[in-house]
């Protein structure tokens, strides 16, 4: 995407380990070299190329002179807060976002996911490509850079993790099912966190220091990737089955955070549960104004499904229910919608 949308820039990739040794030959001849319009892919395998740039940088601050890239949160942040901090824009680019994806697979990419290699070839062959994705995932990225030693374990756990999708977060109960300790159910969930494969809703309390305090709801980037973890192979499969709630409620909730990360807004997600069980799927807050969110899976609208949102939405704020059903008339500040006009 960036070699077509920045066409005059330079482009180098760290996969090449010619680039890696000429770096390493002589850094500062590279850094002459590739000193204006370039883009970086993959920097996070060298490190040692953030001081370079910072120097570069501070001697001539014209914007956008280096465009970096790269698949690893963890090392990324680390150099960019020891080197760049100041110096740079943060962009993230997730799997597409509804209004991205081919007209003719939006309505299966609820169970078929969103990645742009899959999306743009009708999911050909997807169990293969989800199978290397992982296997490459655990020996290249987990192996070598966060030094995780039983990759059985760690398998084990993404696919207890995309069973628990769009559930509150038991760290002590994924323990005991894998039979390792809390802190490492922790340290693995950072891991998939720092990877873009999942992450957390923290619970909203008008209170903003009570937010932390209770536990967070997990969910998938990618229900595609849930589909192959558990198990679900076809559209029929996954509407008829047990996950098939869950599924949905992550694939909404996903779309909603993509879009709003993308757009690089300001907006910030929680869910709502009160200690008698009532329950708000999503509440997206920016500085404008704050959305409850219900999510039904079902065709058929019921008033009961926004009983709980017309108990307990404020009157600065706005309601709407997404389901899979047509858009129906109801009491304000609350809209009943289709989710795929919503999305759209």
């Amino acid at each position: 995407m960036l070699r077509h949308q920045l066409s005059e820039y330079r482009y180098v990739s760290f996969d090449d380990y010619r680039q890696i040794a000429l770096f390493n030959d002589d850094p500062q001849k590279f850094i002459e070299i590739y000193d204006d319009k370039v883009i970086f892919d993959e920097v996070q395998k060298l490190p040692e190329l953030f001081d370079l740039i910072k120097l570069t940088v501070d001697q001539n601050r014209v914007p956008g002179r280096y465009v970096l890239t790269g698949s690893c949160q963890f090392l990324l942040q680390k150099s960019i807060t020891e080197s760049l901090a100041g110096r740079v824009g943060l962009l993230q680019l997730l799997p597409f976002q509804y209004s991205e994806m081919p007209d003719e697979v939006k309505e299966t990419s609820v169970v078929q996911g969103s990645y742009p290699e899959l999306a743009t070839r009708n999911y050909l062959h997807s169990d293969s490509w989800y199978s290397s994705y992982i296997d490459t995932y655990l020996t290249k990225d987990v192996r070598q850079r966060f030094n995780v030693i039983d990759l059985n374990d760690f398998r084990r756990f993404i696919g207890l993790a995309a069973t628990r999708t769009g559930q509150v977060l038991d760290l002590s109960e994924m323990a005991n099912q894998l039979d390792v300790s809390v802190p490492t159910v922790k340290r693995w969930l950072s891991i998939l966190e720092a990877s873009y494969i999942v992450f957390l809703l923290q619970p909203y309390h008008t209170n903003l220091g009570k937010r932390l305090t209770k536990r967070p709801k997990l969910y998938f980037y990618d229900t595609g990737l849930v589909s192959f973890l558990t198990g679900i192979s076809s559209f029929d499969q996954y509407d008829q089955g047990p996950m098939a709630g869950a599924i949905f409620e992550t694939y909404i909730v996903s779309e909603i955070v993509k879009k709003e990360i993308h757009k690089r807004s300001q907006t910030r997600f929680y869910y709502y549960r009160s200690s008698d069980g009532k329950e708000i799927d999503l509440i997206a807050e920016s500085p404008q104004k704050t959305t409850f969110i219900e999510i039904r899976k079902s065709h058929t609208f019921r008033t009961e499904m926004i009983k709980t949102m017309s108990a307990l939405i404020p009157s600065t704020a706005d309601g709407i229910l997404l389901y899979s059903g047509e858009p129906f008339p109801s009491k304000a500040p609350i809209s009943v919608m289709h989710y795929r006009d919503y999305l759209q």
